[in-house]
């Protein structure tokens, strides 16, 4: 962003406590700059900002094909989808 360090400090604390908003030329940068995807810094849990970090370095067409996936899984009854997801993810380990 073509700002020395003391003053990009000092700017960062100033977004994370909310006293000044970062423009969207600017959130482009930094995302740009710790390789995220912008809607990363966006997203309201932390959930969602692993599902973005997830899907930012794969294709367009393979993002379009997870999105459809996970649209199908939202739109089964819970049980069923629970029953999918078992079967997908491995076994969380105990303890």
């Amino acid at each position: 962003m073509g700002l020395d360090k003391d003053t990009a400090s000092a700017r960062i604390s100033r977004y994370e406590s909310g006293s000044m908003s970062i423009s969207l030329e600017s959130l482009f940068e930094v995302a740009q700059a710790l390789d995220v995807p912008p809607a990363f810094f966006l997203s309201t849990t932390e959930a969602m900002a692993s599902a973005i970090l997830s899907l930012g370095p794969e294709s367009e067409s393979q993002q379009k094909m997870l999105a459809d996936v996970l649209a199908a899984l939202t739109a089964l009854p819970v049980k069923q989808r629970e029953e999918l997801i078992k079967r997908i993810l491995p076994c969380p380990k105990n303890g």
